[in-house]
């Protein structure tokens, strides 16, 4: 089943307005992870949300039922010489992790609260975020501890590169996926 919402692009220059609410709705969707995981905080995921804020390129799209925000995705694309591969475990040919500035937009955060979900909103926040990408494809990370994560991402496509583990303190063990963007190849 999938909902009616209303969709909203934002960039970079919209960021600080936007920090309070992309920080309230993860610290209500990862409110249980946060107790036992210090990589799940929502001191840590401020951190982080700055530097994704804070890179050229950025964009993030929240979908709304009325005024209510369900969630939110989020990237940026990666700069020559990016880290994101640094902690890749698995053997790669190195054209695979090379990058170009427009070569690859990482989706950093994709997350759908409660009542959304299993409603065909996150597909909608995933399909607005990348349908206007003008990138070659896209990568993300999903932690190994969630399986049904990374399957369903299969299913729209995501490829599994390998593994990875950021070189950040308490960082999960990840599949890094790539999926081909249609406007790269035509579609």
């Amino acid at each position: 089943m999938t909902i009616g919402i209303a969709i909203r692009h934002y960039t970079g220059d919209q960021a600080p307005a936007l920090r309070p609410l992309l920080l309230d709705v993860y610290t209500e969707v990862y409110a249980d992870a946060a107790r036992t995981d210090p990589f799940a905080s929502p001191d840590r995921f401020a951190e982080g949300l700055d530097h994704w804020t804070a890179r050229p390129g950025w964009s993030c799209v929240i979908g709304y039922d009325g005024d209510q925000p369900v969630g939110y995705a989020y990237g940026a694309p990666l700069p020559p010489g990016s880290r994101w591969w640094g902690g890749l475990l698995t053997e790669v040919p190195a054209d695979v992790t090379a990058e170009t500035g427009t070569r690859t937009y990482a989706l950093s955060e994709l997350m759908v609260r409660e009542p959304w979900r299993k409603t065909g909103v996150a597909r909608q926040l995933h399909s607005a975020l990348l349908s206007p990408r003008r990138e070659e494809r896209a990568t993300l990370l999903v932690d190994q501890t969630h399986p049904k994560v990374h399957a369903l991402y299969e299913t729209w496509g995501w490829q599994t590169l390998g593994d990875l583990r950021p070189r950040l303190p308490d960082a999960p063990l990840f599949h890094a996926m790539l999926l081909p963007l249609p406007q790269a190849i035509g579609y």
